[in-house]
C-alpha cells in the first residue's frame, strides 16, 4: 500500500510538472506571437509622428555626425532593410519624417468629413489595427505616404540639404519654347524617385512569404499603391518659370521642373481612391480584378483587397474607433452630414463659443489692426 501511494505521488509530481512545462510553452509562444504582432504593426511612419519634438532623434543634429550610428537603432518602425539604408543615408532620415508627416496630414484633411478620418493612436503603428485590413483606407494611406516622401526628398535635393544629390537634371521639355533658358534649381523628382522607392518598397520586398497565401496579395497591394503615390507625385509635376527683362517686360524666362502643391497631389489620390479596383489572387500568384467587365487598374490606380470595415462603432479587433462624439454638419446631404456620420444614431446638439479676428484696419505705416469678436454658434455631435 505504501509503495503504491509513494508511486501515486511521484506520478502526480510528474504528471504537474509536465502541465506546468506545457503551460510555460504556451505562455512563451502567445507571448512570442503578441511580440511578432507588435514588430509587425510597426512602422516607418512613425517618423513623421511628434515631428516637431525636439527629443526625436530625427530632429538632432548631434546623430548626423560622421560613424554615429545611434541614429538608426533608435528609430522605431524601421525594417532591416530600411535601418542599412538609414545608416548609409543618414542625412536623408529627416526628410524622411517630413515625407511621413505630410503624408499623415494630407490624409487627415482628405478624410476629415468621413467616418473613417485617418486618426492616428499613441504607438508606432500609427494608424493601429484598422491598417492590417487591406481596405480602400489602407491602399491611401499607403499611396500618400509615399508620395509624402517624394516630395520631401526632392525638394531637399533642390535645397543642398543632401550630400548625394542636388537640383534636377531633368531634360529640357521639347515643347519650350526656343528663346527660353531651361535651367535654374529645379525639384530633383528623379532622386527623390528613386530613393522613396528604394526605402519604402525596403519593407514589404524582404518579407517571406508563401505564394498564394494572403501574405502575399496583401505585400503585393502594398508595392502596387506606393508605386501609384509615387507616380502621382511625377506626372503632377510641372514647369515653372522666371521672367527676366527691362522693367518686367519678360523678354527672357528662365524655367525649370517644379513639384505640384501636394494639396493637388492629395487631390488626385482621393479620386483614385473612389474609384480604387477590387483584387483577388489568380491561380499563378498575381492580383487580379474581381470584376473582369471593368477596365484593368493602371500603375496610376489604387487597389485593395478586402472590404472596408464598419467605421460607425468602435472595434477593437479591426481598428475601428467609430463616430461617436464626432462633430457633424446637421445642414450637409453629404458624408459630413449628421445623417450618415452618425450612422442612424442621431446627434446631440449643443453651443459654444467662438472667437474671431474683425473689423480689420490697415494703419499707416505699416500695420494692420484687428478687434476680437465672438459669436455664439451651434455644434452637433454624434450619438
Amino acid at each position: 500500500m505504501e509503495k503504491s501511494m509513494g508511486t501515486l505521488v511521484q506520478g502526480g509530481a510528474l504528471w504537474t510538472e509536465a502541465m506546468t512545462s506545457k503551460y510555460l510553452f504556451l505562455s512563451l509562444a502567445i507571448f512570442s506571437s503578441l511580440i511578432q504582432v507588435v514588430i509587425e504593426a510597426s512602422s516607418w511612419w512613425s517618423l513623421g509622428m511628434n515631428h516637431m519634438n525636439p527629443m526625436n532623434p530625427v530632429q538632432m543634429p548631434e546623430v548626423y555626425i560622421i560613424g554615429a550610428q545611434p541614429l538608426c537603432s533608435q528609430l522605431a518602425g524601421l525594417s532591416q532593410g530600411q535601418k542599412k539604408l538609414c545608416h548609409l543615408y543618414q542625412d536623408h532620415m529627416q526628410y524622411i519624417g517630413e515625407g511621413a508627416k505630410t503624408g499623415i496630414k494630407e490624409c487627415q484633411y482628405q478624410f476629415r468629413h468621413r467616418r473613417w478620418n485617418c486618426s492616428t493612436v499613441d504607438n508606432n503603428s500609427v494608424f493601429g489595427r484598422v491598417m492590417q485590413i487591406g481596405s480602400r483606407e489602407t491602399a491611401f494611406t499607403y499611396a500618400v505616404s509615399a508620395a509624402g516622401v517624394v516630395n520631401a526628398m526632392s525638394r531637399a535635393c533642390r535645397e543642398g540639404e543632401l550630400s548625394s544629390c542636388g537640383c534636377s537634371r531633368a531634360a529640357r521639355p521639347k515643347d519650350l519654347p526656343r528663346d527660353w533658358l531651361w535651367g535654374g534649381c529645379g525639384d530633383n523628382i528623379d532622386y527623390g524617385y528613386r530613393f522613396a522607392k528604394e526605402f519604402v518598397d525596403a519593407r514589404e520586398r524582404e518579407r517571406i512569404y508563401q505564394r498564394g497565401t494572403y501574405e502575399s496579395a496583401r505585400i503585393l497591394m502594398n508595392l502596387h499603391n506606393n508605386e501609384a503615390g509615387r507616380r502621382t507625385v511625377y506626372s503632377l509635376a510641372d514647369v515653372a518659370c522666371k521672367c527676366h527683362g527691362v522693367s518686367g517686360s519678360c523678354s527672357l524666362k528662365t524655367c525649370w521642373l517644379q513639384l505640384a502643391d501636394f494639396r493637388k497631389v492629395g487631390d488626385a489620390l482621393k479620386e483614385k481612391y473612389d474609384s480604387a479596383a477590387a483584387m483577388k489572387l489568380n491561380p499563378r500568384g498575381k492580383l487580379v480584378q474581381v470584376n473582369s467587365r471593368f477596365n484593368a487598374p493602371t500603375i496610376h490606380d489604387l487597389v485593395y483587397i478586402d472590404p472596408s470595415p464598419d467605421y460607425c462603432v468602435r472595434n477593437e479587433s479591426t481598428g475601428s474607433l467609430g463616430t461617436q462624439g464626432r462633430l457633424c454638419n446637421k445642414t450637409s446631404e453629404g458624408m459630413d452630414g449628421c445623417e450618415l456620420m452618425c450612422c442612424g444614431r442621431g446627434y446631440d446638439q449643443f453651443k459654444t463659443v467662438q472667437t474671431e479676428r474683425c473689423h480689420c484696419k490697415f494703419h499707416w505705416c505699416c500695420y494692420v489692426k484687428c478687434k476680437k469678436c465672438t459669436e455664439i454658434v451651434d455644434q452637433f455631435v454624434c450619438k
